[in-house]
């Protein structure tokens, strides 16, 4: 396995690699009323997996408040809601809390993921199994194996299956596969939010962009936490977004707090950083929740290291419409 320490920045990651990543789990939801339980419990729509074998979405509390964004996806039989470690650790006890009530059993699954990017990776994983998913069918499964279409910057093949089976396409591969910092990377410029154990039951869905990522239905049936997340949406509550971030200096932060924002000559609370990376050469990338009127052209800064100021990078889906 070529696995490399090395953390780049964005543009010098090759055109085709893997990441072994690690910091994300699943939960696994199975049982005859594995869909009717969750649709009662999630912002999306269980209905939806009929035609679209993956979706998006969030678990939150009875006030709106998320435990865990996540990619849910139908892996043998079960149910499987992939999200950040912290989340996914959050969500399962809440929804073993209230599974004790249906058919459901409600489990950590155990399962690894490989994502995989660009061409050679495609070639790869085609000599391996006998179909890829694409945007059109975005999971294809296979002998226990599954197989994530995931769009963003750049799009992915997730991998998720047994650690054995990682184990071996992984040291099969003549790609370099790197950590699973580099997954962070990628879901702060995606806009996908990875929550930590700092931002769990700290913000409403449409706070962290999952209208933006159709990671909410407004026309299912009741669920946790729905008064809260349509209020947002028809009496215009929502003042927050979720942003992506890069710095313009090549300076290692000593600590990542809060940030501020420039408003004239003075300096403002400007947001709460969700998750980051930085590279080796100092870059530093944040994902981070700030007023959803912030300008284009805003200059924020870290409280605690005030040298280091950051730009707003694009995301790949728009904040306009709600």
């Amino acid at each position: 396995m070529n696995l490399k320490s090395a953390l780049p920045n964005a543009v010098n990651l090759p055109q085709s690699y893997a990441i072994k990543v690690d910091n994300i789990s699943a939960i696994s939801v199975v049982g005859e009323e594995q869909d009717s339980y969750l649709q009662g419990q999630l912002t999306c729509d269980l209905e939806q997996l009929k035609v679209k074998p993956l979706l998006n979405g969030s678990h939150c509390d009875a006030k709106g408040k998320l435990f865990s964004s996540f990619r849910l996806i139908r892996h043998n039989n079960a149910n499987l809601l992939i999200s950040a470690t912290d989340a996914m650790q959050a969500s399962m006890k809440e929804l073993q809390k209230f599974g004790v009530f249906a058919k459901v059993e409600i489990t950590a699954a155990e399962v690894s993921f490989l994502a995989l990017t660009g061409s050679e990776s495609e070639d790869t994983l085609k000599q391996r199994y006998q179909a890829l998913p694409d945007s059109f069918t975005p999971v294809v499964s296979q002998g226990g194996v599954s197989i994530a279409y995931i769009s963003g910057v750049k799009d992915f093949y997730l991998v998720i299956a047994s650690d054995e089976e990682i184990e071996e396409l992984s040291s099969s591969l003549t790609l370099d596969i790197y950590t699973s910092e580099v997954w962070v990377l990628n879901e702060i410029q995606s806009g996908f939010p990875h929550l930590g154990e700092n931002s769990i039951r700290e913000y409403v869905p449409q706070m962290l962009n999952m209208q933006h990522l159709n990671g909410i239905s407004f026309t299912k049936g009741c669920y946790l936490g729905q008064e809260t997340v349509a209020r947002m949406k028809y009496l215009g509550k929502n003042k927050k977004a979720l942003f992506a971030l890069k710095s313009n200096t090549n300076e290692t932060p000593n600590s990542l707090s809060t940030l501020e924002k420039q408003v004239g000559e003075n300096w403002r609370r400007g947001g709460e950083i969700i998750c980051h990376y930085v590279s080796d050469d100092g870059e530093v990338y944040l994902q981070a929740v700030l007023a959803n009127d912030t300008e284009e052209d805003a200059v924020l800064r870290l409280k605690d290291n005030p040298d280091i100021e950051f730009n707003l990078l694009s995301l790949p889906y728009s904040l306009e419409a709600e």
